[in-house]
């Protein structure tokens, strides 16, 4: 029997100059940095407090401890608690006998911060609400006024009481840390999960090299244009704010123009109007330079300047479980999992007059700088000298996934043949052959639509939303559209009945049941979704009742979009989505470890696409993508399929 490691619990409170909230704790510890406190507990020990800020000394104990693989090291995002004793020590700690909190609280689909952690789970122990304060008080620079003293830090000796109060917060932080976990340990995580979490945090300490001649260019030209935008602006409207939307709408108003809002799309379609109309060019004008000045995409090039660490990577970029129920990683920082795509074939030739800062030249080729600027921000991502990037793609997986899950085998067939699947879905609704730019071509837009739209019950709304009105396709169109997607695919929809009516009779009569290839347990007060790789995705304190439609209905608790603690309804389409987006991270995770232990260096992953530093020349993007497709044991007749390209920077190919 194994022998029960020991937990060494740790909260720290610390100070730097680097803006942590803007910077990432990478950057953050390479400011002036300092440990001001450091408050541990051996597992169910006293909590005891080292005043590092006022010259006490870290005990060779608990040194011992952290350098102790044997010892587990347990914080709440424990990456800062990590990062910063790395950096105090010198030598950057390995992630292996650190576990996270909150990423365990995360795999019950509980709240990423403590204090709502806490208070979800109604721990003995909470989190102090005034510490918020202090934190602002000790933690972070204070302007010089007089009545400081002109100091730009505040120090024990400057406020003693609220350092006696600060102290109780950092002892209390671990006192709640630690009740919750024992709450935890009644759902014990997947070994494979916690392998999965050391994966993400060594990602995260590696790093992506960023390209900083690019970024600083791309920041300078676009202050130059938005000085030259906002001018021109001035000089057409007159107004004193040009950048205002209420001034903007009145100016517009004026000219008979009426505009709800002036976001990208509806400035676009009101383009479109006038144009047609042949209306006001002094409008048309002002639009296309609201459009213009809208695409800057400078944001994304000052996060990457901010997050630069001297080693010129930026680190800290992903979030282990950070999507809400499905665990799928999140993007932190430069925000990797939302950047514009490219679609320029001079992508060389554009990034290096921007890094040589021929700004003009891009304007007079291209015709639209912050297009090209926001078309470039992928290529700033590059690998250290001697290596390459390789990137590879799972091809549509949440199609594959779902086809898979619910048994619709006219869909697996297609992807075994490698066809279209855009194609192939037109062709089963409209039962025609579809080519793309062949035989009944003009329907595969009409396939990729309902596709990108229909698998999880989506209606009119979800078709419009995924663009089809963009697309030519009228909204009279779109009921018949659904239809015929639903009639092409029989298997899928039952599966979307059969999930709800599983979780509905679960939570009815507590016994486990399934649904093809996912399960349906309840227990301790959850409804629990077993997935094909064993993990499970906790809907918590389901209660059955009446839906809008008045039928009766599963309902769970989750944190909403606003971040507060809601109550939600479980649909069939709902649930699907979940089951099949969290197999889809899954079916990821096991192909990045599998790249990790070929000994390949992964440095960032976006969506269902793995970004590789590897050394030129070493190995193939059909290597990279024979290591994707390899089906893991639980996903036996799942029909995978990737594709890569090999660079010297990102991009979208």
């Amino acid at each position: 029997m194994e022998t029960q490691k020991r937990v060494l619990s740790i909260d720290l409170e610390t100070y730097s100059d680097v803006d942590l909230s803007t910077c990432g704790v990478y950057r953050y510890v390479e400011g002036d940095f300092h440990i001001l406190l450091f408050a541990y507990a051996f597992d169910d020990d006293p909590v005891r407090i080292i005043d590092m800020a006022c010259g006490e000394e870290l005990p060779q104990e608990i040194v011992d401890a952290i350098f102790d693989d044997d010892v587990v090291k347990a914080a709440w995002n424990a990456q800062f608690e990590r990062t910063c004793l790395s950096q105090y020590f010198g030598i950057r700690l390995s992630p292996d006998a650190w576990q996270c909190s909150m990423i365990w609280a995360a795999s019950l689909s509980l709240p990423l911060a403590l204090k709502n952690a806490a208070l979800v789970l109604k721990t003995g122990e909470q989190k102090d609400k005034a510490g918020e304060d202090l934190i602002r008080f000790f933690s972070v620079p204070c302007k010089p006024t007089k009545t400081n003293g002109g100091r730009t830090r505040n120090l024990p000796e400057h406020a003693p009481e609220k350092w006696l109060q600060f102290k109780e917060y950092c002892l209390q932080d671990v006192r709640t840390e630690r009740d919750i976990r024992k709450k935890l340990e009644a759902f014990p995580l997947l070994t494979q999960e916690w392998d999965f979490y050391h994966m993400d945090q060594r990602i995260n300490d590696r790093g992506v090299r960023i390209d900083k001649t690019l970024v600083e260019q791309a920041i300078t030209c676009d202050l130059m244009l938005s000085e030259e935008m906002s001018k021109k602006a001035y000089e057409l409207t007159g107004l004193e704010n040009p950048n205002s939307v209420s001034q903007l709408k009145g100016w517009l108003e004026e000219r008979g123009i009426e505009i709800s809002s002036l976001g990208k799309k509806d400035v676009a379609a009101m383009i479109k109007e006038i144009d047609k109309g042949g209306l006001d060019q002094e409008a048309l004008d002002m639009l296309k330079l609201r459009l213009q000045m809208a695409k800057s995409s400078v944001k994304k090039y000052q996060a990457a300047d901010r997050y630069i660490c001297s080693d010129g990577r930026a680190h800290g970029l992903f979030q282990f479980s950070g999507a809400n129920r499905t665990q799928r990683w999140a993007g932190r920082g430069i925000q990797l999992q939302n950047l514009p795509q490219n679609h320029i074939s001079t992508l060389d030739e554009a990034r290096e007059l921007v890094k040589l800062g021929c700004f003009d030249m891009v304007e007079s080729i291209y015709g639209n700088t912050p297009d090209i600027l926001s078309q470039l921000i992928r290529t700033m991502l590059i690998p250290k000298e001697g290596c390459e990037f390789i990137v590879a793609d799972f091809s549509a997986i949440e199609a594959r996934v779902l086809a898979w899950l619910a048994g619709e085998q006219w869909r697996m067939d297609a992807f075994k043949r490698g066809d279209d699947i855009y194609c192939a879905s037109a062709s089963q609704m409209f039962g025609v052959p579809v080519v793309k730019h062949g035989i009944n071509g003009e329907l595969r837009q009409k396939g990729k639509v309902a596709e990108l739209a229909c698998g999880y019950g989506g209606a009119a709304g979800a078709l419009i939303s995924m663009g089809a009105l963009d697309m030519g396709l009228t909204e009279e169109e779109l009921p018949g559209l659904i239809d015929d997607w639903r009639t092409a695919n029989p298997h899928i929809v039952q599966f979307w009945w059969d999930v709800e009516k599983a979780a509905v009779d679960t939570v009815k009569d507590h016994r486990e049941r399934s649904v093809g290839r996912i399960g349906f347990q309840f227990y301790a007060n959850t409804l629990w979704v077993v997935l094909p790789s064993g993990r499970k995705l906790a809907y918590i304190k389901p209660r059955l009742q009446p839906n809008r439609f008045g039928k009766m209905a599963m309902t769970y608790e989750c944190q909403g979009q606003s971040g507060k603690w809601i109550r939600t309804d479980l649909y069939g389409g709902r649930g699907s989505e979940n089951a099949c987006q969290a197999t889809a991270r899954d079916l990821l995770a096991e192909a990045m470890w599998r790249m990790e232990q070929a000994g390949l260096d992964i440095v960032g992953h976006v969506h269902d696409e793995v970004i590789l530093e590897v050394p030129k020349g070493t190995i193939t993007v059909e290597d990279v993508c024979s290591i994707m497709n390899l089906n893991p044991a639980w996903a036996d007749g799942l029909v995978l399929s990737s594709a890569g390209y090999r660079g010297d920077y990102y991009f979208k190919d």
